[in-house]
C-alpha cells in the first residue's frame, strides 16, 4: 500500500460532502427469505416510514439497475451541494426470492375486460373465452430490452472476445470467495447488521461465501452458452436478497451534530456504451474519466472496489484497460487506461462471493472502500460498476483524517 499523499481533493468554494456511515443486511441467496415490504411505486418512502422517519420527510425512489444505489448516493450529493438538504439517507434493496410474475398478455386483457363488463352475460362470455394458453405466466428474465439477451449470455460473449479462459474465470471466482471468507472470519465486514427474517431465525452474516477447489469448479457445466461457453454458476454472481444504506451529510452539518465521518465523497461520473457488445464494460470507460476529473492517476489510488457481476466480465474489463488497441479504437485515447494492481483490488471479496442484490451493491462498494481506507491507511479509493443497458459508474472516495 502506498503512503497517503498530502494532497486533498477539496475544492475552494465547494461543500465537502462526507460518508458518515454505511450499513447493510446480510446478503442472502435468493430463496432463503420472505418479503417484508411490498414493492409498490415508492419503496423508498415506505421504507422510511417503516424505519420511523417523520411523515414530513420527503423520499423518492431512483432506478438504474445494478447501479441504482450509486445513483441514490450521487443524487444525495447533488441535493446537499445545491443546499437543498444537509443530510440524506441513500440506499438500495433487492428481493429476488419473490419477484413479480405476470399473467400472460391474453389473460391480463381478459381480466381488464372483466373489470369493465357491465352485465352478467358479458362477464360469463369473457370467462368462457379463457383457454389453457391464457394461464401460462410470463416468467421474469434478466434480459436486455435492446437485445433480448440475458446478461450471462453477454458476459460469456465478452469473455470470449477478450480471450478470457474458463480457467482464468474459475481462478478469479475462487479468489473472490477465499478473500470474502477471510474478511468475514476476520471481522472486516463490519457494515453487516443482524436481521430477523420473518418466520426464520436472526441472520447475521452473508450466506453465499463458499470457497471451493478448482477441481470442484471445473465440474460445473456452462450456464448460458451451451455446451462450449465458459460462464458457469460458480463464476457468476448469484441471485441475492439484501438491502444497504448510507448516511451522507455536509461535513459542516456532520461535525456540528458530533459525528465523525468515515470518508469524503469526491468526483463521480456515469457512462454509457453499446449495450450489445460492450454491455459490461462500464468500469473500463468510467475509470479514466473519473481519474481525469479528479486530477489523479491510477497509481494514486490505494483501494479499488469493482462490482463483480461475472468473473469473465471483470477480467474482460481488466484486459480492456490494459489494451492500447482498445483504448485507441473505442475510447479515443492514445494509450491504455491501465489495470488496477490485484493487491489493491477487491481484497475483501466481491459480488461473486458476497452476493449481488442489484440495487444494494453500490452502497456496499462505497462503504467497503471507506472501511478499507481506514484499515489499510490509504487516502484514495475508487468504486466502479457496470449496469444493464451498457451503463457504468465510477466514484473517487477520499479517506477522512483520523
Amino acid at each position: 500500500m502506498s503512503a497517503p499523499s498530502k494532497k486533498t481533493l477539496a475544492k475552494p468554494g465547494v461543500k465537502n460532502i462526507v460518508l458518515v456511515d454505511g450499513v447493510r443486511t446480510p446478503f442472502l441467496q435468493s430463496g432463503t427469505t420472505e418479503r417484508t415490504i411490498s414493492k409498490k411505486r415508492c419503496i423508498c418512502y415506505m421504507a422510511a416510514l417503516g424505519a420511523g422517519f417523520s411523515d414530513k420527510t420527503p423520499a423518492h425512489t431512483v432506478t438504474m439497475a445494478c447501479i441504482s444505489s450509486n445513483q441514490a448516493m450521487t443524487t444525495a450529493v447533488g441535493l446537499i451541494a445545491a443546499g437543498q438538504c444537509d443530510a440524506v439517507v441513500a440506499g438500495g434493496v433487492e428481493f429476488m426470492s419473490d419477484v413479480p410474475i405476470r399473467h400472460s398478455r391474453k389473460m391480463r386483457k381478459t381480466m381488464l375486460s372483466l373489470n369493465k363488463a357491465k352485465t352478467l352475460g358479458a362477464r360469463l362470455s369473457l370467462l368462457g373465452s379463457i383457454r389453457l394458453a391464457h394461464l401460462s405466466p410470463e416468467l421474469p428474465a434478466v434480459a436486455e430490452f435492446s437485445t433480448a439477451e440475458t446478461m450471462g449470455h453477454s458476459a460469456d460473449r465478452l469473455a470470449a472476445a477478450f480471450g478470457v479462459s474458463r480457467l482464468e474465470q474459475d481462478e478469479f471466482a475462487l479468489r473472490s470467495h477465499t478473500l470474502a471468507k477471510k474478511a468475514q472470519d476476520g471481522g472486516m465486514l463490519s457494515d453487516v447488521i443482524s436481521f430477523k427474517v420473518p418466520g426464520r431465525d436472526i441472520v447475521s452474516k452473508d450466506n453465499g461465501i463458499r470457497p471451493a477447489t478448482m477441481e470442484q469448479l471445473a465440474k460445473l457445466k456452462p450456464a448460458f452458452i451451451k455446451p462450449h461457453g465458459t460462464v458457469t454458476a460458480a463464476n457468476s454472481s448469484f441471485l441475492t436478497d439484501g438491502a444497504s444504506a448510507v448516511l451522507i451529510m455536509s461535513e459542516e452539518k456532520a461535525l456540528a451534530m458530533g459525528y465523525k465521518p468515515k470518508a469524503y465523497l469526491r468526483d463521480f461520473v456515469y457512462v454509457s456504451q453499446d449495450p450489445k457488445d460492450q454491455l459490461l464494460l462500464g468500469p473500463t470507460y468510467a475509470t479514466p474519466k473519473v481519474l481525469e476529473k479528479s486530477g489523479l492517476t491510477l497509481n494514486d489510488i490505494d483501494v479499488f472496489e469493482f462490482h463483480e457481476a461475472f468473473a469473465g466480465q471483470i477480467m474482460a474489463n481488466l484486459k480492456a484497460m490494459e489494451s492500447d488497441w482498445f483504448a485507441q479504437t473505442y475510447m479515443g485515447r492514445k494509450t491504455k487506461v491501465g489495470a488496477p494492481p490485484m493487491e489493491k483490488f477487491n481484497t475483501w471479496g466481491g459480488s461473486l462471493s458476497l452476493g449481488h442484490p442489484f440495487a444494494a451493491t453500490g452502497c456496499r462498494l462505497v462503504t467497503t472502500v471507506a472501511h478499507r481506507l481506514q484499515k489499510e491507511g490509504g487516502q484514495y479509493g475508487l468504486v466502479a460498476a457496470c449496469a444493464a443497458g451498457g451503463q457504468g459508474h465510477a466514484m473517487v472516495i477520499e479517506a477522512y483524517p483520523q
